[in-house]
């Protein structure tokens, strides 16, 4: 599910107006914030997708038994 800006801030306990000033007047700390935030998502992804083809795989090898 995509965050809000509203939930990342509230996810980084700060106000959304500091998110936004961030944005505006600190474009480096709010980029490396956001590709944080992106690559966490990115990572309980393919997490999610490895045990599914644990999974999956298992379930195949079951198969030809």
């Amino acid at each position: 599910m995509k965050m809000t800006k509203r939930d990342i801030a509230g996810f980084l306990n700060v106000d959304y107006k500091t998110l936004y000033n961030w944005e505006k007047n600190k474009p480096n700390l709010y980029k490396t914030v956001m590709k944080g935030l992106a690559f966490d998502e990115l990572l309980e992804k393919s997490t999610k997708n490895l045990e599914e083809l644990k999974e999956f795989s298992i379930e195949l090898c079951e198969k030809k038994k």
